[in-house]
């Protein structure tokens, strides 16, 4: 599929402009899988994210996952809901397959390669994503407006704060984190937060 701005309108090659080659585009867009090293899951999909957003690649690399589950634990008697990765060592990321795509994606700090043949990664089959449950499925996390959480990952790590927002479509909650005297509202992602019961 060939794209051509045409005052500044995108149109493909059958006259179809704007949002619907948007759409074709993403519709086109396979799951891989991407190893990275050990622990560094959450930083490899934070930087990808960086990455396209600054390159303008969103049509390309349209969604990046650390695939998580739902996990409660009891400690000392007290009832604790963490979120552990499923694939340890790995991020699937849904995007076409170019030469700039792949290149981003094995250059982002972190990475090792992508799973498959060195010469040609080979996407996830549909069988396998509906398995995975990464597509038509909602996300199974139920953070609430007022939860009280943790955050277990990332800088802030270790300190408490109140959901504030929440954003299921992209995974991430707006939590209002108190530090150095003053409520300070931060965005996370599911995996680097767990309610505190």
């Amino acid at each position: 599929m060939s794209l051509e701005e045409n005052n500044n309108q995108v149109v493909d090659e059958n006259g179809v402009e704007g949002s619907e080659v948007e759409k074709k585009v993403s519709d086109d867009a396979k799951w891989y899988v991407v190893h990275t090293y050990s622990s560094y899951e959450n930083k490899v999909k934070a930087n990808l994210e960086k990455i396209v957003e600054n390159r303008g690649m969103q049509d390309y690399i349209v969604d990046v996952v650390v695939p998580m589950e739902e996990v409660i634990e009891d400690k000392g008697g007290k009832r604790r809901v963490t979120f552990k990765k499923i694939f340890p060592g790995y991020v699937l990321v849904k995007m076409i397959m170019s030469d700039e795509s792949w290149y981003v994606v094995r250059n982002t700090r972190g990475v090792t390669g992508f799973v498959g043949p060195s010469a040609k990664p080979v996407p996830l089959s549909e069988e396998e994503v509906k398995s995975m449950r990464l597509e038509g499925v909602e996300t199974f996390v139920n953070f609430n407006i007022g939860d009280n959480v943790r955050v277990i990952d990332g800088p802030l790590e270790n300190f408490v704060g109140t959901v504030e927002e929440v954003h299921g479509d992209r995974r991430k909650a707006r939590v209002l984190i108190s530090m150095f005297g003053r409520e300070t509202p931060v965005e996370l992602e599911y995996g680097q937060i767990q309610i505190i019961l």
